[in-house]
């Protein structure tokens, strides 16, 4: 097979959580270019007015990451998938003296265990066909701690990690049965989650990034098509960082 044919998802069907705006919609915008049937799931069907304009022939489902049941339904509805993204998440920015108990346990359930159920109701079809691809998106905060004037959000930065964490658990596990784990790890992206913060730190972002920059749009989804596609069929439990150096400090 040649490099770019290795690119290729014609055939293949993705189902992207977190997939009707910002960093999920982009991605399933790259994997829908490169021939992939695409699926996207969020919370409520007015999300979806971005992505039925750039993705008019996706399969869009109503569904909640904390609800196995609501998971499992959307995943009947999708059929055999090849490809599963876990974009799905949320965060809360406050001093981690004073974030309230309950905002820390929703921000945990939804980038954890969400992603946790997401993937195991996948990986048992993925297991019978001795294939698969589950992608999901860290963050540059659960590789690295973020002082205060940059992000104080540290309940999102525990659950990136453990995110991370589970992304090489679950390669080790299931890589016998053919299935494929890795993670990305954004830095800063200009995105509805961190407006408010690049609007403040943008500055201080630039200065401790090599390349003097944030992310751009497009930047991350050629990333998650390389993950995602057989030209990473050798590549698993592996945490790739999309940050402008940042991590290398």
């Amino acid at each position: 097979m040649k490099v770019l044919e290795q690119f290729s998802l014609n055939g293949k069907t993705a189902l992207v959580t977190g997939g009707s705006r910002g960093l999920g919609l982009e991605i399933a915008c790259g994997l829908r270019e490169a021939g992939a049937k695409v699926a996207l799931l969020a919370r409520r069907e007015s999300f979806f007015e971005e992505a039925l304009k750039l993705i008019p022939d996706a399969l869009f489902l109503v569904g909640n990451v904390q609800d196995e049941g609501s998971l499992e339904a959307a995943f009947a509805r999708t059929g055999p998938i090849d490809i599963l993204v876990n974009a799905a998440g949320v965060t809360w920015g406050q001093d981690a003296l004073e974030v309230p108990v309950e905002k820390i346990r929703e921000v945990l359930d939804i980038n954890v265990t969400g992603a946790f159920l997401a993937s195991r109701i996948a990986a048992r079809n993925m297991k019978t066909r001795g294939y698969g691809k589950i992608l999901n998106i860290a963050s540059v905060a659960g590789l690295a701690g973020s002082p205060s004037e940059v992000m104080d959000a540290a309940a999102y930065s525990a659950s990136k990690g453990a995110l991370i964490a589970l992304t090489r658990d679950l390669a080790v596990k299931w890589g016998p049965y053919g299935i494929r784990v890795n993670a990305l790890a954004p830095g800063f992206f200009p995105t509805r989650m961190t407006e408010k913060l690049l609007a403040r730190t943008e500055q201080l972002v630039r200065e401790r990034t090599p390349l003097g920059r944030i992310g751009k749009t497009g930047e991350l989804a050629a990333a998650a098509l390389y993950l995602c596609s057989p030209a990473s069929d050798y590549v698993t439990g592996q945490v790739l960082a999309v940050d402008g150096g940042m991590t290398a400090l």
